[in-house]
Formats: C-alpha cells, structure tokens, sequence
C-alpha cells in the first residue's frame, strides 16, 4: 500500500502542516516555526512533495531531537509525523 515506516498510529495528530510545492529551504524552515508553536508532546503531520525534504527532516529531527514516528509517501506526497520533544 505505502512504504511507511511504523505508520500504524498509536498517537493522534494535533497538527497538520502542508507545504505541498514548496521548495528548500521553506518546508524545514516551516516546521521550525511551527514546532515552536506547539506544546512539548504534540505531534504535527508534515505534506510535502519536495524530494529532498525526505533527507532534511530527519535530519532537521535528529538535530533537534524531535522523534519522527512515522515517515513515507502516499498520493504522490512525502508525509512526516513529528512528535515535538521536551526540553
């Protein structure tokens, strides 16, 4: 069907942000302002159709120590799902 990783949800999505024909930088830059938005716990839907956005926001996680609980593509969209971390 899609080839997500862990995307059987056991966590409800509080945000969704589409940045669907956006290009880089602007989806990361996105999510940086959003997930500073948010309360610590909240998990924020990322829609994306930018390639390259399947490198820089694990990346962008990791960094920050954001955890990506679920990540993939469907109806020719990238998805992410963020859970904001603590700290």
């Amino acid at each position: 069907m899609n080839d997500s990783k862990n995307e059987n949800t056991e966590y409800s999505i509080d945000s969704v942000m589409d940045v669907c024909g956006l290009f880089c930088p602007e989806p990361v830059m996105m999510l940086h302002n959003r997930i500073n938005d948010v309360e610590v716990g909240c998990v924020i839907e990322v829609l994306a159709t930018d390639p390259s956005t399947q490198r820089d926001i694990p990346k962008f996680c990791q960094f920050l120590g954001h955890e990506l609980l679920a990540s993939g593509e469907r109806d020719k969209q990238f998805f992410y799902h963020i859970r904001k971390a603590g700290g």
